[in-house]
């Protein structure tokens, strides 16, 4: 995070980040007596901030100005690029996996919203067990950082999909993986999923900014993670804000960084959201929390909903997806096919 370079005391770097300016740019287009407001500081105090800002921000075009012109690509190559290195994460749901292209998409941010007890948390804990899913198995061979800021992480519910996947790799194991090369293929086990998923429990949102920019330190230190999952976005957004412009502004830096995160390092970023209701052409509706200006934040946004008795997903936003549904099931042993779709599926 930029702010964090500036040449500024720990005390001033934590006021404005917890001020919502988390970069050199919404720092530089406010005036001192604003900043000195926000920030509970003295207008000298505010006038000092921006000077060092403004140095700071000097400093920062001159170095990156060749990177700038030296970082042109064309479109072919883009395209290249990203054919060779697209990987997904399975859902365990075939269905799911189909109107999804495979499943959750790396180096993508996927939002994924629903009212309680859709299977919201059930499905952020598959994603953090089906990304250690080895290469010999079909999968990415990945970890998991899982960032809980509800306290709805239950390790015992990651223990039970983790048994089921690993049951799952053993059953595959026996079928497709015969003769020599079956002593060679591994089967993890139970305690190996747990192992591989990094927890981290948020109590506030100055602690979900502070933790947001942190991973851009952790993720190369543990380069095996492939999936970070937020579960969820919006808890403390809702509890902890008055100033709406500020959430905003807070949430905009928020995306920015796990956009960056998810392009950088090669990550999924899986953001879970609550919802909330809605006015609009004279009645009240169902959306997802957050707002409008929000809906930007992901590349992916996912929508799950009752039909009756059945979980449906509904893919609402994706540049690269059309817009389709599919049903699945919340199991024992974790997201499924919709039982009432009776025919043979893999669950790996």
């Amino acid at each position: 995070m930029e702010v964090l370079r500036l040449p500024l005391s720990a005390s001033q770097k934590g006021k404005l980040i917890s001020a919502g300016y988390t970069s050199i740019a919404s720092i530089s287009s406010t005036s001192p007596s604003h900043l000195a407001l926000e920030l509970k500081v003295s207008e000298n105090e505010a006038l000092e901030i921006l000077k060092n800002v403004s140095d700071g921000s000097r400093l920062k075009r001159t170095s990156s100005s060749l990177t700038v012109l030296n970082g042109a690509q064309s479109a072919w190559d883009m395209l290249q690029e990203e054919e060779t290195t697209r990987v997904h994460i399975t859902t365990s749901c075939a269905d799911l996996d189909s109107i999804l292209g495979g499943g959750i998409s790396c180096k993508e941010v996927t939002e994924i919203g629903g009212v309680p007890g859709i299977g919201k948390t059930q499905l952020g804990i598959q994603l953090a067990v089906n990304v250690q899913i080895p290469y010999d198995y079909g999968g990415i061979g990945g970890k998991a950082i899982y960032i809980d800021t509800e306290g709805s992480f239950m390790a015992e519910r990651a223990l039970q999909i983790a048994e089921a996947c690993s049951h799952d790799m053993a059953e595959y194991s026996r079928l497709y993986h015969k003769g020599p090369q079956a002593c060679e293929v591994k089967t993890m086990q139970p305690k190996d999923f747990l192992e591989n998923i990094f927890y981290f429990r948020v109590c506030s949102y100055t602690e979900q900014i502070a933790l947001t920019n942190y991973l851009d330190e952790f993720i190369p230190k543990h380069k095996d993670v492939k999936v970070v999952i937020i579960d969820s976005i919006t808890f403390h957004f809702r509890q902890d804000f008055d100033d709406m412009a500020l959430r905003t502004r807070v949430l905009g830096g928020i995306a920015l960084n796990l956009m960056k995160l998810a392009r950088k390092f090669g990550v999924a970023v899986v953001l879970l959201n609550q919802v909330t209701t809605k006015y609009s052409d004279g009645s009240f509706h169902l959306a997802l929390a957050l707002g409008d200006s929000w809906s930007h934040a992901s590349t992916n946004r996912i929508i799950l909903h009752w039909n009756g008795d059945e979980r449906y997903a509904y893919i609402d936003k994706s540049p690269s997806l059309r817009s389709a549904s599919a049903p699945y099931s919340v199991t024992p042993k974790g997201i499924r096919n919709s039982s009432s779709n009776n025919k043979r599926i893999k669950h790996i």
